[in-house]
């Protein structure tokens, strides 16, 4: 729901009713991952996407009916079939999609979840899939709860489920992850009577770009555009300008290793050092390699890896350490301009948070392609 979250507010603002369908439940090669979403206006307007196309036009009429009738429906799409107008996925997947009412009436705690989103806290909403309905409710009723990590609002209809799902989801917050868990009536964690959707909106991971090259304004326009929040830092304040990064959320004017000291980097930050120069990179790659860092990564030719080796090892820097550095940096794709280099540098950053090896796909073992 982040990529839609602009546009809902709008519509929460000007109050519009609308739906809002969620991607809640993947097998086999979905196309989109549980938290991908969509949304429908009452006057038909359209933003976002479940499927990359395959099933937005039946999603879209779940939607309208869901606007016209006040009730959230949980539907299941698999492989089409011979009619070609028969919904489905060719690319034999199996996707569940939660669409539910908002807007005047609906959704109460929806504006709370937007403003969080907005302002880069951290926030999970768990919503009631299935389960038995309280006394008079349908089946599938709009039970939410909201949690931050020291905060909750709302209820998913009884007590002990609340308290049986509150860490539970902040424990889904602190990693990021959003998915389905599946607990006992009164919240018992061996039990399985209660579906429950837990969708996690942390803050975006960190980008830290090093050097103000043509190089690294491409790096931070792909990494914008990957949902990194970027920080692109030199010491040459005549390099480092917002004109010649605009897509970048901060510009830095410091010795790379020193603003390194002092600022915030966790597991899922991605280092990039573009400076290219021993006096600035050495340094700097001394103190990331000794970080929880996600990537760090140098570029350079194998010469200059070499040298940074032989210079890091004589500052005491643990081979252990010194393995972790991907330098020459990126994916061997043959990339020439500064944009063919920021795909081939974020294609390894893909590749390694999600286990992917980086051959072509028609290349690799039959099987999922999703890892």
């Amino acid at each position: 729901m982040r990529d839609i979250a602009e546009g809902i507010a709008a519509w929460q603002a000007a109050g519009t009713r609308y739906a809002v369908a969620t991607v809640v439940g993947t097998w086999k090669s979905a196309p989109r991952q549980p938290g991908a979403a969509m949304a429908v206006a009452e006057n038909g307007d359209v933003i976002g996407s479940v499927s990359g196309g395959c099933v937005e036009g039946a999603v879209y009429e779940a939607a309208t009916e869901v606007i016209a009738t006040g009730t959230p429906v949980l539907t299941t799409y698999g492989v089409s079939d011979d009619d070609a107008f028969q919904a489905g996925l060719t690319c034999g997947g199996i996707i569940d999609i939660y669409v539910r009412p908002a807007g005047p009436g609906h959704f109460p705690l929806l504006p709370g979840v937007l403003d969080a989103v907005a302002a880069g806290r951290p926030v999970a909403v768990a919503s009631v899939l299935s389960g038995p309905p309280g006394p008079g409710e349908p089946s599938l009723a709009e039970h939410d709860l909201v949690v931050t990590p020291d905060t909750v609002a709302g209820t998913l209809g009884d007590a002990r489920l609340d308290a049986g799902l509150v860490e539970r989801a902040r424990g889904m917050l602190a990693r990021g992850a959003t998915g389905t868990v599946r607990v006992g009536a009164g919240g018992e964690q061996r039990g399985d009577d209660v579906t429950v959707f837990v969708q996690s909106f942390a803050p975006p991971p960190r980008m830290l770009v090093f050097g103000a090259i043509d190089f690294a304004g491409a790096v931070a326009r792909m990494g914008k555009f990957l949902g990194y929040h970027v920080t692109v830092c030199d010491a040459r304040p005549v390099f480092a300008t917002r004109k010649r990064f605009p897509d970048a959320d901060e510009l830095v004017v410091s010795w790379p290793h020193r603003f390194l000291d002092r600022t915030a980097v966790d597991e899922n930050t991605v280092i990039c050092v573009l400076t290219h120069d021993p006096k600035f990179d050495v340094p700097l790659l001394e103190r990331a390699l000794r970080t929880p860092a996600r990537y760090v990564g140098a570029m350079g030719s194998r010469r200059t890896h070499e040298d940074r080796l032989r210079r890091l090892r004589e500052l005491g820097v643990p081979e252990s350490s010194l393995a972790r550095l991907a330098s020459p940096i990126g994916l061997d794709l043959g990339a020439r301009t500064p944009e063919e280099t920021a795909v081939a540098i974020m294609a390894e950053v893909i590749a390694l948070a999600w286990g992917g090896t980086g051959r072509r796909l028609l290349d690799t073992p039959p099987g999922p392609i999703h890892h």
